[in-house]
């Protein structure tokens, strides 16, 4: 094999083509990127860069020489036209490029608020690249009204940095409570009190009727019909795998570009790894969107691509800041039937599945979430009642 292209600059692109050379893989690497930054880092740019406390070269993954200096090709505000699975070949920049292996690192796109409501309207923003965070930065000025449809992470990211910049924020959540999709009550209910705090308010069960305002947005207009006033709006309404181009190409996809536990598609020259890819795990199959997730997946991918033969079975964990807590969450909490929570000077909450620890939420409890997650990596679940005890050791679970 001489020749590897990865389409897809983002973190796990980035990744992948970087653990390639470590390998000692010596051939042909084209990184191919539709947008013009080089590969850089998305969870600073709805925290420290919208703050103005990350400068834009920052969150560049590696400076951009590294791709030359390795010998990687790295094309920039390049989207892949076209490719030929037959021939092995794909089109971009109106160029041929042949390979005798593909990897899609394509990621997400978010959703938008639908045309038909005023999703179209200048001043409603998505947060996901760096022109999306660039376009809303000039709106953070003290003073300023916004609207934050979606009370998930990247929505409740942009409300702390709003606050803290002393804008009036507003978060709009259809459902009754925030995170409810992917956090127990108790998280939601401390994640919400801690906006309130900070002068955030937060609508929960509320729905959107309408977006006003002829070319820029005035403001929402609620389905109870209460018309909310605006600046601007922040769409936080999640995102979807970006697997056109895997669609167009014919491969499998299904929440996702799906792939089997070494991160192979239904096409065996061809790859997929991060968010864009769905693999199996324990029984069902899972797309995961995190950092981590990008990283571990593509290393993987990178060395079965050269023959390793490795499965991909990961503890996942996350992560969200918020104002000056950081939430760190290990492990998946589906099929929960009881959250244990721990109050020392910090907080976590620990999800079981009867008697069987599946994740723990740790708000601003860093050994917490470091102890919840080694007792995921062995196997192992502590018991609940010293878990409440405020005064058991942590990590005397691990000795247990």
């Amino acid at each position: 094999m001489n020749r590897i292209v990865v389409i897809g600059a983002g973190q796990a692109g980035a990744s992948l083509v970087a653990k390639l050379r470590v390998l000692g893989f010596g051939g042909q690497i084209t990184l191919i990127g539709e947008e013009p930054a080089p590969p850089y880092q998305r969870p600073p740019l709805s925290k420290a860069y919208l703050l103005g406390d990350m400068t834009q070269e920052r969150l560049f993954l590696r400076p951009e020489s590294f791709y030359a200096e390795h010998q990687i090709d790295l094309q920039l505000g390049a989207p892949v036209e076209h490719i030929d699975r037959g021939e092995q070949t794909l089109r971009v920049g109106g160029k041929v490029l042949a390979y005798d292996a593909l990897a899609f690192t394509t990621g997400a796109i978010p959703r938008h608020l639908p045309a038909t409501i005023g999703g179209a309207l200048s001043g409603v923003h998505v947060v996901r690249t760096l022109s999306d965070v660039d376009a809303m930065a000039p709106n953070f000025t003290a003073g300023r009204r916004v609207v934050i449809v979606g009370g998930g992470y990247i929505g409740l990211e942009a409300a702390a940095v709003a606050a803290k910049l002393g804008l009036h924020v507003t978060v709009l959540e259809m459902a009754p409570r925030i995170l409810q999709r992917v956090a127990a009550p108790e998280t939601s209910a401390a994640i919400h009190a801690l906006h309130e705090g900070h002068g955030v308010r937060i609508l929960v069960s509320t729905g959107l009727d309408r977006i006003e305002g002829e070319t820029h947005v005035t403001g929402l207009r609620l389905d109870d019909g209460t018309l909310l006033d605006a600046d601007f709006v922040i769409a936080g309404i999640g995102v979807t795998p970006a697997t056109a181009l895997a669609e167009r190409a014919g491969l499998m996809v299904e929440n996702g570009i799906k792939v089997d536990a070494q991160g192979r598609t239904s096409d065996a020259h061809i790859w997929a790894a991060g968010d864009c890819a769905a693999f199996p795990y324990r029984g069902t199959s899972m797309r995961l969107e995190s950092v981590q997730n990008a990283i571990d997946q593509a290393e993987l991918v990178a060395e079965n691509m050269l023959g390793a033969g490795k499965d991909y079975d990961p503890v996942p964990w996350f992560w969200s800041d918020q104002y000056d807590m950081k939430l760190q969450i290990a492990g998946l909490n589906t099929g929960y039937d009881r959250v244990v929570v721990r109050q020392t000077d910090a907080r976590s909450h620990w999800y079981f599945a009867g008697e069987k620890f599946l994740a723990v939420d740790a708000l601003g409890d860093a050994r917490a979430f470091m102890v919840g997650k080694r007792l995921l990596e062995m196997g192992r679940s502590p018991d609940a009642q010293a878990l409440a005890d405020p005064q058991t050791d942590l990590k005397s679970l691990l000795r247990a």
